[in-house]
């Protein structure tokens, strides 16, 4: 009743965002997302400190990777905020339970996503139920993982290449990033040390199957990855990187985590790879002749960075670095058919602003909603793709799985 309300409101007082207004003349008919897990605790080797001067880090909750009990409540009232969203859009039901016709969810098997997808679920059936899939947690996943799955075809030394051509290297992609790293050396107090004059180097695995980055974006990538989780935490500003860094800086940052996915997702070898299944999936949601009208999915920020390059689109989320996606962020694609029975796919991102996210309950109403602009996409009118060039834009740039993986989906 609470969320009837909102969306009542929200509609006779005409203020709701632009982003979450319908194209006029148009009526949706399908939505598939992909979500980033919430806010977890750091793994264990990610704040990258070992060898340097630093004051103590502090305890978290819970264990190392692990969802905390504050990530968790903020993905329920996200998926609140969702609900309503979708209800206001026609594709929930406004009173009745949604039924397996109305919204199914895929996660990964990390313990991480098991749980967001769980706590998102609570927020958008509320008393209902419903199931959360996904695969045995001891599988790896090939919509995901696909190349950790061993779905795909790899080739070392054309990946490298890639992404040689990319980032320019290793040191040129550091030199990029010499203010970041500077900043991030101010922030980790360390006086006799020059982070963007460490040794860098990118290459192959001894087996040729997996892409080897070393140096100061290797690094300190994770370092500001966890700095942003202890502010997202809500722990005290004392204790984010020990009181040195506002979120204006955390931003700042957030650009040094976001650089690793130029390595790792972006290059348009990996991209086809690491979320061509994925785009393949989506693309399948999206047309089947029987399915859900909402089909969500929860990954990782890896995921959501390699989509965005496979089909063309920058995901931005208010508040964060550029190309870093947060925790409960998410990349929607939203099939809509105008007065002349045309199909368009709109594309947009979905976050909590970081105040929001950090503050909780208290402040839910932080979700901001951004249209992209399609670059790939024939046809395209600004966050606007024709359906039928999605779904060659999919054909043409997704790598398929080469073999079935696990259960049958």
């Amino acid at each position: 009743m609470k969320r009837l309300l909102i969306a009542a409101a929200l509609l006779l007082s005409g203020t709701a965002a632009a982003s979450e207004r319908l194209p006029k003349g148009m009526v949706a008919e399908r939505l598939v997302m992909l979500y980033r897990h919430g806010v977890r605790a750091p793994l264990a080797p990610e704040a990258a400190l070992d060898g340097l001067e630093h004051q103590p880090l502090p305890d978290w909750p819970v264990g190392e990777s692990m969802m905390t009990p504050h990530g968790l409540d903020a993905l329920t009232q996200q998926g609140r905020e969702h609900a309503r969203l979708w209800q206001h859009w026609g594709l929930l039901p406004a009173k009745a339970c949604p039924a397996a016709k109305d919204v199914a969810i895929w996660t990964n098997t990390s313990p991480r996503t098991i749980a967001s997808g769980k706590a998102l679920v609570q927020g958008i059936v509320e008393d209902c139920s419903l199931p959360v899939g996904h695969l045995d947690e001891a599988q790896v996943d090939p919509l995901f993982e696909p190349l950790r799955a061993g779905a795909v075809e790899f080739d070392g030394a054309k990946a490298l290449a890639s992404v040689w051509a990319y980032t320019g290297g290793a040191q040129a992609q550091a030199r990029r990033y010499a203010k970041t790293l500077r900043l991030m050396q101010r922030v980790i107090g360390c006086k006799i040390c020059d982070l963007s004059q460490e040794p860098a180097s990118l290459g192959l695995s001894s087996d040729g199957r997996e892409l080897v980055l070393t140096g100061p974006i290797r690094r300190y990538s994770g370092t500001a990855q966890v700095f942003l989780l202890q502010y997202l935490q809500g722990m005290p500003m004392r204790d984010v990187a020990w009181g040195r860094a506002d979120l204006s800086r955390l931003r700042q940052l957030g650009a040094l985590h976001a650089a690793l996915f130029d390595v790792y997702a972006r290059p348009p070898y990996l991209a086809a790879r690491v979320a061509g299944p994925l785009a393949r999936d989506m693309a399948q949601s999206l047309t089947a002749p029987a399915g859900p009208r909402v089909k969500l999915y929860m990954g990782h920020d890896t995921n959501i960075a390699a989509l965005g390059a496979l089909l063309g689109l920058k995901p931005a989320f208010a508040g964060y670095a550029a190309g870093d996606p947060p925790p409960g962020g998410g990349v929607g694609l939203l099939l809509l058919r105008d007065r002349q029975g045309r199909r368009w796919l709109r594309a947009f991102t979905s976050s909590m602003s970081p105040v929001s996210l950090r503050q909780g309950a208290a402040g839910h109403h932080g979700m901001a909603l951004r249209d992209l602009r399609w670059r790939h996409c024939a046809g395209a009118k600004g966050s606007l793709c024709p359906l039928p060039s999605f779904l060659a834009l999919v054909q043409l740039r997704a790598v398929p799985v080469m073999t079935v993986q696990g259960q049958a989906r």
